[in-house]
């Protein structure tokens, strides 16, 4: 398929899916409520005010954070994908703030219209009042949509089934889509910044399928303690590193058929590109970083 075709594709309005009745039984009361409330935020007139508070409220308070660490590399090559097509993120993991500091530095250092999506395991998020508050307060509901992954609930993964389809197609269309994704599955809380988990097969299933434009980001500097990571930016705390690579070019991966090992194949590929943003900052933070790699980070 040409880019071009792509381009169409990509840019028509789809109606959002909803969950089949089997799918969505298998919830909980307060996971269906909390589900149904996430799933309206992130429609029409909802996610445009959801991402105006995003753009000047909760970026803002991420800038404060963060401005006197914050060193950010690669930015071009975001900016330079194509504006009509979804692009799919996908960083290294190892800080509940991750994905919130990215889209700080999107919002306010970059021009394209965006609309963003950050699939979420759902314990916490969805399955209490608390939880939909944190979404709200630090993600205007953009950790979305909910995943219930968990050991001993098995029966939940029927949900899932959807919440993939859902995923991909917020990856398939829509120009200002941007869907930040973490291909290790969950928080490496282990080994030091550079140390990464293996790269799970779900990223590679949704690239197949929707095909979208794929950036990859590396991120450093960042820890699980808010009050802390606050207080490093008027104390002198370390710096906060983010690499954007160039997009990845998967045509190779296409070719190929439709299953499991490609799957898990394009999932590792991404892997590779994240490690490699990964020596680069090695390479530029050598100095500032000695040692880090024998921490180990903790929540």
């Amino acid at each position: 398929m040409s880019e071009s075709s792509l381009d169409i594709i990509q840019d028509r309005y789809i109606e959002p899916l909803v969950p089949e009745n089997d799918e969505i039984s298998v919830l909980s009361p307060v996971e269906r409520r909390g589900f149904w409330l996430a799933h309206k935020m992130n429609q029409g007139r909802w996610k445009r005010l959801m991402t105006f508070f995003q753009r000047h409220i909760g970026s803002l308070w991420i800038f404060l954070a963060t401005y006197n660490l914050m060193r950010v590399h690669g930015l071009e090559n975001f900016e330079a994908a194509n504006g009509k097509r979804p692009i799919l993120l996908v960083a290294n993991h190892r800080s509940f703030f991750d994905m919130y500091t990215v889209s700080s530095v999107l919002f306010r250092r970059t021009e394209r219209p965006l609309k963003l999506y950050f699939p979420v395991r759902a314990k916490f998020f969805y399955d209490r009042w608390a939880g939909w508050m944190v979404n709200f307060v630090m993600g205007w509901f953009s950790m979305y949509p909910p995943f219930f992954r968990e050991a001993g609930e098995v029966e939940k993964r029927d949900f899932d089934k959807y919440s993939l389809r859902r995923l991909i197609q917020l990856s398939s269309a829509g120009k200002a889509n941007v869907i930040g994704f973490h291909p290790e599955g969950k928080r490496n809380l282990t080994g030091g910044p550079y140390d990464m988990l293996p790269a799970q097969p779900g990223v590679g299933k949704v690239v197949y399928a929707a095909r979208p434009q794929v950036i990859p980001v590396f991120i450093a500097g960042l820890g699980n303690d808010l009050p802390k990571q606050i207080w490093g930016n008027w104390r002198g705390g370390e710096k906060v590193r983010i690499w954007f690579g160039e997009a990845i070019d998967l045509t190779s991966f296409y070719e190929k058929p439709d299953r499991l090992r490609t799957h898990k194949e394009i999932a590792d590929h991404l892997m590779d590109r994240i490690a490699s943003l990964a020596d680069l900052d090695r390479a530029e933070y050598a100095s500032e970083t000695m040692g880090d790699e024998n921490l180990t980070s903790k929540s």
